[in-house]
This record gives C-alpha cells, structure tokens and sequence, in this order.
C-alpha cells in the first residue's frame, strides 16, 4: 500500500517535515517515491507553513495512496484555505492605583479636638 506521509527533516528541536508518497512499510524517514511538499511547522504566519503540489496530490490520491491523518488534515487546510483563528493578545491596561486609606476612626475625634480647643482658645482669649 501506497501511503502520502511526512518524512521528518531538519535538527534537533527545529522540526521540518517533507511530504512525501512512500510505501506503508518504508521506515519514517526511508526511502520515498516522490516528494510531494512541505510542512514547516516553525513558521509564525500560519498559512505559510504548507506547500504542497496539487496536482501531484490529486494524481497520487487516484491511483491508491491513502494519506495519514496528519496529513489528511494538512490537506484540508490547504484546500479550504482555512488556517483557523488566532485571536489576539488582550489590550494591555494601565495598573490600578492604590486607593487612597480612608479615614481611621482615630482621626476623626481628632480633628474635633482641635476645633474645640481653638474655639475654647478664642473664649478665653474674648474674656480676657
């Protein structure tokens, strides 16, 4: 049987993947009849990671080749042209301001004593 498979590529933590028309019993990254495109998976705009030869998919596609799911799926997404939705980051917002302490309860007696003595100062102050 006659698959349509990725074929991994590139170094260590930086994949790259071929997509490749191999027989089911080749080894992942064995020997391949035809290369047919590529899958970058490192590439930020999403609708650039694919690349794939259509007509070559379509002429492998009608003699037999079943493609894996992976690549199923990769094909889809070129087909519909539909990368799906990536929504944007939140709008940063400035940090709140502390609130200002309210007033203790000890402060108010305070302030009225100070009214009080300045009013009993101007009394004994018209007295004398």
């Amino acid at each position: 049987m006659v698959r349509i498979r990725l074929k991994r590529m590139g170094r260590t933590h930086r994949p790259f993947y071929r997509i490749s028309v191999m027989d089911a019993q080749m080894k992942r990254d064995g020997k391949t009849i035809e290369d047919i495109g590529h899958y970058d998976p490192m590439v930020p705009d999403k609708s650039q990671r694919v690349t794939i030869d259509m007509e070559r998919l379509d002429y492998w596609i009608g003699v037999g080749a079943q493609p894996t799911e992976k690549v199923a799926v990769l094909i889809k997404k070129v087909k519909k042209n539909d990368w799906g939705a990536t929504n944007a980051p939140p709008e940063a917002q400035a940090p709140k301001q502390p609130e200002p302490p309210a007033p203790a309860p000890e402060d108010a007696p305070a302030e009225e004593t100070a009214e009080a003595s300045a009013e009993t100062a101007e009394e004994t102050a018209a007295t004398e």
